[in-house]
């Protein structure tokens, strides 16, 4: 069996497959990979008009291994596309007769059904080393929290926010090989950070090259806190320095923080490391009118 008749088998398959709803998908993804394994060029594209069934897969799917794999495919045959169109452009000697009856004949139908084919999505993700659904996954969240607030045009001249997001989280990977939890909860930090409203700074300083990704992978806490939260924990540790209580049980004396029962100020705090050293302390807070506790990062 030929390519082409292997494709064109796939592509009904899957054509039924592409409902609103998502149904029906159970096969999907196995026949995706088979996809991926078959030399499919530019002339069996054409053809069977697999990029158009590809790609109502991917938007009709719920799935993110399915997603994934079909941006991937998609992305992949584009290359063909402009290699292709590259091509012609260079070999463009024809004489002007022949280009004016070019332009002047009427595209017929077939023609116009392969031009369909040509017209795959515009935004694929970056050039990646790695088909790995969680990395990818990972990567367009990370790029879609660079982007919080602020316009491409905003940062002409300098990378994506795709290219940032792949540096990004190639560099969280080399740390630990892996996508485990640890891996997760570095992805999440950073996200956090990033998409914070109140801490443009950051989302500029890395934008700008500023903060290079490496730099990023492995800040902690306390360095990509926002400028209000630095602020509250210099005059915590000013105050905390000039006060004889920050060595006793007791705690510091406080009038910066404000009691939820009695709403008086005056309060006594202690901050402890409870948590991981790349985590903030943790400061527990006792009312000295009431006696109520809490605590918080």
């Amino acid at each position: 069996m030929s390519v082409e008749e292997e494709v064109m088998k796939i592509q009904k398959k899957l054509s039924k497959m592409t409902s609103d709803d998502g149904s029906g998908q159970e096969q999907a993804l196995d026949l995706l990979k088979e996809l991926q394994s078959l030399n499919v060029n530019l002339d069996v594209l054409t053809k069977t008009r697999i990029g158009m069934t590809v790609n109502a897969l991917r938007k009709s799917s719920k799935d993110d291994e399915v997603i994934t794999l079909a941006k991937v495919l998609i992305k992949n045959w584009k290359k063909f596309i402009s290699n292709s169109e590259s091509n012609k452009s260079s070999s463009s000697s024809d004489s002007k007769e022949s280009k004016k009856v070019k332009k002047e004949e009427k595209p017929k139908k077939e023609e116009k059904e392969r031009e369909k084919d040509r017209k795959l999505p515009s935004s694929f993700p970056p050039s990646s080393n790695t088909t790995d659904s969680v990395r990818l996954k990972c990567r367009e969240m990370l790029a879609s929290a660079i982007k919080t607030n602020s316009k491409e045009d905003d940062f002409e001249g300098c990378a994506s926010a795709d290219e940032l997001a792949q540096e990004l989280e190639e560099a969280i990977f080399a740390e630990f090989k892996n996508t485990d939890m640890r891996y997760k909860n570095r992805i999440r930090s950073r996200l956090a950070n990033l998409k914070d409203p109140k801490n443009p700074t950051l989302r500029t300083n890395f934008r700008i090259g500023a903060i290079g990704a490496t730099r990023l992978a492995t800040m902690s806490a306390e360095e990509m806190a926002n400028d209000d939260m630095k602020q509250l924990r210099d005059k915590f540790n000013k105050e905390a320095i000039n006060d004889a209580q920050l060595a006793t049980a007791q705690g510091t004396k406080t009038d910066m923080l404000k009691c939820g029962k009695c709403k008086k100020r005056n309060c006594t705090y202690n901050q402890l490391q409870t948590r991981s050293s790349d985590e903030p302390m943790t400061t527990f807070v006792l009312c000295n009118e009431c006696g109520n506790r809490w605590k918080f990062c």
